[in-house]
């Protein structure tokens, strides 16, 4: 029985070619077969550093019938290279998909990394950089967007997305609904290209800004996080006193205590504990 092969996960220059590692290309000119999202566009970067490996195609459209056939062939001692258009395979990206396989299947996974939007954007955003979360883009779908972004009111993470030109005024109009047209942000565009460019400022002016110029390129947002609610603390006979009014108001037992739950950031049981004493 052959030895397993090996799924490379090789990144790709995000703009500018110079950014592609040696590592990256030595690695597609060793593997046996390339897995692409576009073979016309890798096509044009194997050309440019002298690559000759045979591709497959690898999309969104074909990953569930292209993922059995890459673990069979990586199961019969195949080395493979997956690549996406631009950046590190499986970050909004289907690539995911074959990775879960391989390691189901006990296929070894070697990640080569390349410089991403995300992070190129996040450290010069001049936002805080210990905790962020990716967002990627948000959903397309109405109802699926309202509540994602919902979702990130509370988020005290700064937040990554992707968004392209013909959206992001429709993106930054939702954000500054669901966050407040005062948080703030840096929108980048471009990155690590000819025209890259940073903006930065608050989303109401986002929103000026990109609605006086018209959005061109690729766009990467790296927004501020929720600012941290500070704890109101309240005894034991305020709690009650203000779970009697609600009450009295009409509210039930359970939805009051729910709000002052909520309120003071204590678990929902705590405050239903005390709501059954009251007469």
């Amino acid at each position: 029985m052959a030895d397993l092969g090996i799924l490379y996960l090789v990144g790709t220059p995000i703009g500018n070619l110079e950014d592609m590692t040696f590592r990256a290309i030595a690695t597609l000119k060793q593997v046996d077969l390339i897995a692409a999202e576009d073979t016309r566009h890798t096509g044009k970067l194997l050309h440019h550093f002298g690559i000759a490996t045979p591709q497959i195609s690898y999309h969104e459209h074909n990953a569930h019938r292209r993922v059995p056939e890459l673990v069979e062939k990586l199961q019969q001692g195949m080395a493979i290279a997956l690549v996406t258009d631009a950046g590190m395979p499986a970050i909004s990206d289907p690539g995911v998909e074959l990775v879960q396989g391989c390691i189901a299947a006990g296929i070894r996974v070697v990640p080569i990394p390349v410089v991403t939007a995300g992070i190129a954007a996040l450290t010069a955003s001049g936002l805080a950089t210990a905790h962020f979360g990716f967002e990627g883009f948000l959903p397309v779908d109405n109802k699926a967007r309202r509540d994602r972004l919902e979702f990130l009111q509370q988020e005290s993470r700064t937040m990554i997305l992707y968004e392209s030109p013909h959206r992001l005024l429709r993106t930054i109009s939702d954000l500054a609904e669901f966050l407040g047209q005062d948080r703030h942000l840096a929108i980048a565009r471009e990155l690590t290209k000819i025209h890259e460019e940073f903006w930065r400022g608050d989303l109401a002016a986002a929103i000026a800004h990109f609605t006086d110029h018209a959005p061109k390129g690729e766009f990467t947002l790296v927004v501020a996080g929720a600012a941290p609610k500070e704890k109101i603390n309240w005894t034991e006979a305020d709690i009650l006193k203000e779970l009697q009014s609600l009450v009295d108001a009409g509210t039930s037992r359970s939805e009051a205590s729910r709000q002052i739950a909520e309120m003071l950031q204590l678990p929902r049981r705590q405050i239903y504990q005390l709501a059954l004493t009251l007469p």
